[in-house]
């Protein structure tokens, strides 16, 4: 059977139950390959927007078959739903991750912090966009201002308004020269608004926001990479209330520089903090240097990514047993197999 042509095709978006490839400028409908969806291990083996993927044409060309995934640059994850969640991919091959988050009700420090940790280690430079600055009290912004920077060391953070487009132009600069970025961000944050801003165009579906708390509905219900006029790509995602971080590798440290500065401060090694002498992360909330908030948000991270992977090496070990216990089955399964061809069965008389 002769072998089945493969072309390199771009994953442009992802929707319940198949995605959408780019190849030679045409969007074509694509599905993945049952091989490839048998071998898959996880979630992390199946295709997500951004990827570059093999795919076999059918049907006159009008159809695509995923049959392989190309070796990702950067992949942003979360932890996904449910108490035992699973990494779920949001983007890959990204080279910033946006942290949009709005200057109104939906002004959240804990949750920015750690959709840092996460952007940190997708490999991606983090940004952290500020929207809806019109609807900022001025007495208030300085203190959002001082408060976001604080939390996100090290990421650029952009103040702006959708709406009147201040601010919109230092987007456009962070996404010029084909830079391909991810927004993220909770519902009412402000992204499709963006999104519509940057792109001149009603590209993606937008929604009132709840008074009380400033929350949206879900307007975005999928993944969607889309060409901006400024020569970037963004890949829009769905609004996030909660936002489990699968993993950390350096992201933690990334995001809690100073934290991690002023234990190597610390009289004793392993000292946790809690009231051991000499320890340099007490003195500094004690002298208002560090804040209790920020303390706090880093233990719990710091909790939360280490039950993940207890959770994850402990998957391993009992898929390894499992593996192992299945192997010994068809090993007595084999040798009794021959036993009987040989005639010799159970009976050592035979």
């Amino acid at each position: 059977m002769p072998e089945q042509e493969t072309f390199t095709a771009l994953v442009t978006a992802e929707q319940r139950g198949g995605y959408t490839v780019l190849l030679d400028g045409r969007d074509l409908p694509a599905v993945i390959a049952g091989k490839l969806g048998g071998e898959a291990a996880s979630r992390l083996d199946y295709p997500v927007v951004g990827d570059e993927v093999s795919v076999s044409l059918h049907d006159g060309g009008a159809k695509a078959v995923v049959h392989g995934v190309a070796a990702r640059r950067t992949l942003l994850l979360r932890k996904g739903l449910g108490k035992d969640g699973d990494a779920q991919p949001l983007a890959a091959n990204i080279d910033k991750v946006f942290l949009v988050m709005g200057l109104d009700g939906n002004y959240n420090i804990p949750r920015l912090e750690r959709m840092l940790v996460a952007a940190w280690d997708s490999g991606a430079l983090p940004v952290v966009a500020l929207t809806k600055k019109d609807l900022c009290p001025e007495a208030e912004l300085a203190d959002r201002l001082a408060a976001v920077t604080l939390a996100a060391p090290g990421a650029r953070v952009l103040c702006l308004s959708s709406i009147s487009g201040e601010g919109v132009p230092e987007v456009e600069a962070e996404l010029a020269g084909g830079i391909r970025c991810c927004f993220v961000g909770s519902s009412g944050a402000g992204k499709s608004t963006l999104l519509n801003r940057l792109a001149g165009r009603e590209a993606a579906l937008t929604g009132p926001v709840r008074e009380d708390d400033a929350r949206g509905r879900h307007t975005t219900t999928g993944r969607q990479l889309y060409q901006l006029p400024c020569g970037g790509q963004v890949i829009d995602t769905p609004g996030i209330r909660e936002f489990g971080v699968a993993y950390s590798g350096e992201g933690l440290q990334n995001s809690f520089p100073d934290v991690s500065e002023l234990a190597a401060g610390c009289r004793f090694t392993n000292c946790s903090h809690t009231g051991e002498p000499g320890c340099a992360v007490a003195a500094a909330v004690a002298s208002g240097a560090l804040t209790e908030e920020r303390l706090e948000n880093y233990y719990k991270l710091r909790r939360e990514t280490e039950r993940q992977a207890q959770r994850t090496d402990l998957k391993k070990r009992l898929e390894a047993k499992r593996r192992l216990r299945s192997f010994g089955r068809m090993v007595r399964d084999i040798g009794e197999t021959k036993r009987r061809l040989r005639g010799g069965g159970d009976d050592p008389a035979k």
